[in-house]
């Protein structure tokens, strides 16, 4: 599984639809809205690295309103699930 988070500039007066239209994409898993230079940050998950073009510019960016819009790439995951599964292993 490919995770891409995107951070995207929109509209300020369409955040709220913008956000609905973008977390409607299939691929996209979560939408937030958020403070700082971003308005929001979508996270894409996909199952191969060119499933991302069918996604990000191929549909998010073309989204009335998106304004701008760069994508970060995970090399790895890591989360407090994960890490307490790695060491939950052979205790039983």
């Amino acid at each position: 599984m490919i995770t891409a988070i995107v951070l995207i500039r929109t509209s300020v007066d369409r955040i709220p639809e913008i956000a609905e239209e973008i977390a409607a994409i299939e691929g996209v898993s979560e939408v937030y809205s958020v403070t700082g230079g971003y308005d929001l940050v979508a996270m894409v998950r996909v199952r191969h690295h060119d499933d991302l073009a069918a996604v990000i510019p191929a549909r998010l960016n073309k989204i009335p309103g998106v304004e701008h819009t760069e994508t970060q790439i995970a090399f790895r995951t890591y989360s407090k699930h994960d890490l307490e599964a790695a060491f939950a292993l052979g205790l039983d």
